[in-house]
């Protein structure tokens, strides 16, 4: 018969060695990035993309763009979306920066922020994906870590949306949970027989 250990502990010292933290499980707005590419017009100004759908029927007039050159990092420029329209299931985009594009350059990166909503969620590092489980290491009263099965929904850019298995104040870990996993199975290895 295997046992399963109440939790894993984590000293003072490790906590700190590790730069181990912790996140509440809260309601947070859930961001994505649609990423395209796209032409600048003559006036190097607007980028216009094709985006399939569903993503391209994510997209609004005035959501945040940051373009650039795909040779040309370094030339990153701050736009919004400033019309879309839809044709055979996809969506034409069209942004507009804020300065002037670098001349010569006709193809563009795009990068639209799309918000979701607010959901109740925890921070993406959080997640252990195990196989078709997620797992998270969610902390004890007793200052134990011990895993948890989380069901998600919407995964953003930095945020994933919970639909079970944490409630609204908990505490997972998110830096660290790495660690405290190989711990937790450690243990798990230790308690089996001829060990």
């Amino acid at each position: 018969m295997r046992l399963e250990p109440r939790g894993t502990r984590v000293t003072g010292g490790q906590a700190a060695d590790l730069t181990l933290t912790l996140s509440t499980v809260a309601k947070r707005t859930i961001q994505q990035i649609v990423r395209t590419g796209g032409t600048i017009d003559k006036s190097h100004k607007v980028v216009t993309a094709v985006v399939a759908n569903p993503e391209g029927s994510l997209l609004a007039v005035g959501q945040r763009v940051r373009s650039f050159p795909p040779e040309s990092k370094s030339s990153m420029y701050q736009a919004r979306v400033t019309r879309v329209t839809s044709r055979d299931g996809k969506s034409i985009v069209e942004a507009t920066l804020s300065g002037e594009g670098v001349e010569g350059r006709i193809n563009y990166v795009m990068e639209i922020t799309v918000e979701r909503g607010e959901f109740l969620c925890i921070p993406s590092e959080a997640i252990i994906e195990e196989g078709d489980r997620r797992v998270v290491y969610v902390q004890g009263k007793d200052g134990s870590y011990a895993p948890r099965k989380v069901e998600t929904g919407l995964q953003g850019e930095l945020y994933t949306q919970v639909l079970g298995g944490l409630s609204d104040g908990e505490q997972v870990v998110t830096f660290g949970s790495f660690f405290i996993d190989s711990e937790y199975k450690l243990k798990l290895s230790d308690q089996e027989p001829g060990h």
